[in-house]
């Protein structure tokens, strides 16, 4: 099929949409934006939630409908919700700068859109650190058929990492030190054990490397110190979902956090992952997956034995643990197992001690060690010449960006049974045709830890032109990142092809990660005009600068845009 036939029958199913949805019942919600008191069980403050409390209301939608949401602005200072996944006309998106203005105080915004998919997602503030502060919430869309799997219950289980610091305040440390929040820096005794095990010439040597990088082995998570939260409970507190043994229970994991990535295990019982980012995934079972921040995943458990089961998810650098419980009475408590020990990041991760790269000269001034191949900054050697592409994961894993080159990110549990990888990811039916891309976009993932200053291809948010992108085309992203953190890299208003290796089965999400060292490839059917945000999924780091513009140019007629909002003729 040629391109101008896509784009045709595109938009010929666009009028058959409309033209279904015009006949379809509408819904109506209401939300207001309030200040609420956030209690974690490790303390208590002030933060920002929807109909008074945080997380906000599971939001229940259908596919097929047109929902209709009323969101009141209770603050004293300007929000907004995004709705985060959802395919819908830019207008709705929900984000101040971009999509539209913003919500005053006092003032009442209504969202109006096609519910035109789905499964499992989320919504959130996109208004300065208001998400972080506890603006979020989940939504969960009803299909028009039947589902390709089953299951007897249904609970949402969605993340974050709560803070007894405020978002604002968060970054201000950050952008003073940015091992602020880092609870595990090495000690002179690690020193000496690490001489004992190496040598001393060697662990010397090691030092040195992270020191002129001014980095730390320990350097995997901005932001330590808070409290992991399952729908708005601490590991205290215990959410229980209540079961019948036998019965099966699909999980709607979601991943709400500022910054954590989530390792997530039920010991004694497997998972079947059937969904990810809220499409249909051919089943896999697992026994642990790792979850980046703002993703998520569906899977299926089958719970046999009259007992409680533990729902850990436990950060990706091993210094908290969220807990909830499988359970089939309430008060039970299931297994609660010490956090594993820490990882360490090695060379090998910072593009170090690759073939070919292992004798890459340590930079001999402050100057070097922040310059870039193009100019820009990044704490770090000299990456000049460095083939990226060489280093997007290991044998088996090339194209899978949770497998880092060398072996501190690598997943514990990797060798101790099933860990669910980017390759696995299947799709169930392929949304788009198998088609070549018509270009190829590189977006350079670049930073500097030392300063926090994050970037993409070099350029912070407010210096850069917008990405343009025409309706119609098929364009393939090239993610490269310079940096040495990972990057959860999110597309508004269009779904991600995730070059999974697997042909016309690559499935289609909404989050990319990409780890640090990897090259990591999507690509997007370019069918939704208008302007759209692009950006980092850490709070931080989309503030600090890892974020674009992206403008789709050309699309369907003025009615048919006018149609596709759902406004009367």
């Amino acid at each position: 099929m040629s391109s101008l036939t896509t784009v045709r029958a595109g938009l010929l199913g666009l009028g058959m949409t409309v033209a279904l949805m015009s006949a379809a019942a509408a819904s109506t919600y209401d939300l207001t934006v309030d200040r609420v008191e956030i209690d974690t069980g490790d303390f208590t403050r002030s933060g920002i939630g929807y109909n008074g409390s945080s997380p906000g209301p599971i939001l229940r939608f259908k596919e097929g409908e047109k929902v209709t949401i009323n969101v009141t602005n209770n603050l004293d200072e300007p929000t907004s919700v995004h709705w985060h996944g959802l395919i819908l006309p830019f207008q709705q998106d929900g984000v101040p700068g971009i999509s539209f203005d913003g919500i005053a105080p006092g003032e009442t915004f209504t969202y109006s859109f096609p519910i035109v998919q789905s499964g499992t997602y989320w919504f959130h503030s996109h208004t300065g650190f208001q998400e972080p502060d506890g603006a979020y919430g989940a939504i969960i869309i009803e299909p028009e058929g039947r589902e390709p799997f089953r299951y007897d219950r249904d609970y949402a289980v969605q993340l974050t990492d709560a803070h007894a610091h405020s978002g604002a305040r968060i970054m201000r440390n950050l952008k003073m030190s940015p091992d602020y929040y880092n609870r595990q820096q090495r000690t002179f005794m690690d020193f000496i054990r690490d001489a004992g095990r190496e040598g001393i010439g060697e662990a010397l040597a090691d030092r040195q490397a992270w020191g002129d990088m001014r980095m730390m082995p320990t350097d995997i998570e901005d932001v330590q110190g808070y409290t992991p939260l399952i729908n708005g409970k601490g590991p205290a507190e215990n959410w229980t979902g209540l079961f019948e043994p036998g019965e099966r229970v699909r999980l709607r994991l979601i991943n709400s956090s500022a910054m954590a990535y989530y390792d997530v295990r039920i010991p004694g019982m497997k998972m079947t992952v059937v969904q990810a980012d809220g499409n249909n995934v051919q089943p896999v079972t697992v026994d642990e997956l790792r979850i980046a921040v703002a993703e998520t995943y569906d899977v299926i458990v089958h719970p046999k034995e009259d007992r409680a089961y533990s729902i850990l998810a436990e950060s990706v650098g091993r210094t908290a643990m969220a807990r909830g419980t499988l359970a089939p009475r309430k008060g039970m408590d299931g297994e609660l197992p010490e956090l594993r020990d820490p990882p360490l990041l090695t060379m090998a991760d910072m593009m170090m001690d690759h073939e070919g790269h292992g004798d890459m000269a340590m930079p001999s001034s402050e100057e070097e060690s922040h310059k870039m191949p193009d100019g820009t900054t990044m704490d770090g050697a000299s990456h000049e010449g460095m083939d990226h592409s060489n280093h997007a994961g290991m044998a088996d894993n090339q194209q899978d960006p949770f497998y880092a080159p060398g072996s501190g990110l690598l997943p514990q549990a990797f060798n101790e049974g099933k860990f669910l990888s980017y390759s696995d990811l299947k799709a169930q039916d392929p949304l788009y045709e198998d088609r070549e891309a018509t270009r190829e976009i590189e977006v350079r993932l670049t930073g500097n830890m030392e300063r926090y200053i994050w970037s993409i291809n070099g350029q912070k948010y407010e210096e850069a032109d917008p990405i343009r992108l025409q309706y119609g085309e098929r364009v393939r992203f090239k993610f490269v990142n310079e940096t040495m953190m990972a990057h959860p890299m999110h597309l508004h208003g269009m779904w991600s092809i995730l070059d999974a290796g697997n042909g016309r089965w690559d499935p289609i999400k909404h989050v990319i990660n990409v780890n640090p060292g990897t090259t990591v490839y999507m690509e997007t059917e370019v069918d939704a005009p208008g302007q759209w945000a692009f950006h980092c999924h850490l709070s931080y780091h989309a503030e600090a600068g890892m974020f674009r513009k992206v403008v789709v140019e050309g699309g369907p007629s003025e009615q048919s845009a006018r149609l596709s909002t759902g406004a009367e003729e």
